[in-house]
């Protein structure tokens, strides 16, 4: 997913591209297996948010590498109405893909998740997060992809969603889920999100056989699958269907 410069794509992307993805996985390894750790972060509850009488749909934005990957795995998520790949933590004047992959705009590729707090939890969707989605002891890179446009970081929408996700690192660190501590930032201001060119959305669903995809983030999915089957529903919510029902 990296970019070194705007025009030139990684190596391992280019190689990606051109090999078929049985051989690529052989050649470069795959990038998310599920980790002990990872299995540990999954039995550790995370901190109740009870949401206000009469309140819907909820949003948070989440990044956590490249944003197909993580856009994936929550259009997996049952609950989630909508998830949108896009850029946060920058300005709206940087927000495009060839701007934000020279890593020099402040930005982080993100996916906007809205869900149904009635349906899954705001605390669920951390905890997939932090789990499954992506790996949150990676300083500003995930897999083969580095650069401050690929950290870890949480743009909450509300205070108490804030508190919650400072709460669940916390908890997570003192439990010693993860063998290395966690370097996610939780953004004490409410962020602007900004959605990624057309082509990026739905990445993952369109093109499931694209090597990058079945290498980096099909396991993923099949994490999420195995570690919260009582989440996971096998046809994901697209952006295309979810624009259509308005």
């Amino acid at each position: 997913m990296r970019h070194d410069t705007p025009s030139r794509p990684s190596l391992f992307k280019t190689l990606a591209f051109a090999i078929p993805a049985t051989v690529a996985a052989v050649a470069f390894g795959t990038f998310a297996p599920l980790s002990a750790s990872a299995e540990s972060a999954v039995k550790i509850d995370p901190p109740k948010m009870e949401a206000p009488a009469g309140t819907g749909l909820q949003t948070v934005i989440l990044a956590g590498g490249c944003f197909w990957g993580v856009q994936a795995v929550f259009q997996h998520v049952n609950g989630v109405t909508n998830a949108v790949s896009g850029y946060a933590g920058g300005a709206q004047k940087d927000a495009a893909y060839e701007t934000v992959s020279t890593g020099r705009t402040g930005h982080a590729e993100s996916v906007k998740v809205t869900f149904d707090p009635k349906v899954v939890s705001y605390g669920k969707i951390l905890q997939v997060y932090f789990s499954v989605a992506h790996n949150p002891t990676e300083l500003n890179r995930q897999g083969p992809d580095s650069g401050t446009q690929y950290r870890s970081e949480i743009f909450p929408q509300t205070d108490a969603q804030r508190q919650t996700a400072n709460a669940y690192i916390a908890q997570l660190n003192a439990a010693h889920a993860f063998s290395q501590p966690i370097v996610t930032k939780v953004d004490a201001k409410t962020a602007a999100f900004y959605p990624a060119e057309a082509y990026h959305q739905d990445y993952a669903t369109l093109h499931p056989n694209q090597p990058y995809i079945a290498i980096n983030d099909l396991p993923k999915v099949d994490n999420l699958k195995q570690m919260f089957p009582d989440l996971y529903r096998s046809k994901p919510v697209t952006v295309a269907e979810a624009t259509a029902q308005r």
